[in-house]
């Protein structure tokens, strides 16, 4: 498929068709890392990982567990 590639602002803007963007699972508002690869632009969509809480701390164990860390005295309003 042929687009057009048209200004926007001082930059420039693609215009993503809707089957692409249904295909690609991108909305309004992704987030998609753009680069240049010989000569050819690539525009590829972030996947953000969602974790829960009990996921996360299922991953902590013994060997990856620490413990306090000391970062200095309260700072401004910080309560300690």
């Amino acid at each position: 498929m042929q687009t057009k590639i048209l200004k926007w602002g001082n930059s420039l803007g693609l215009r993503i068709p809707r089957p692409f963007a249904v295909e690609a699972q991108v909305e309004e508002g992704a987030t998609v890392d753009l680069s240049v690869d010989n000569g050819r632009l690539l525009v590829r969509p972030l996947r953000v990982r969602k974790y829960s809480l009990n996921v996360l701390l299922r991953k902590v164990s013994r060997r990856n567990l620490h413990g306090e860390v000391s970062t200095g005295k309260a700072v401004g309003r910080e309560l300690w």
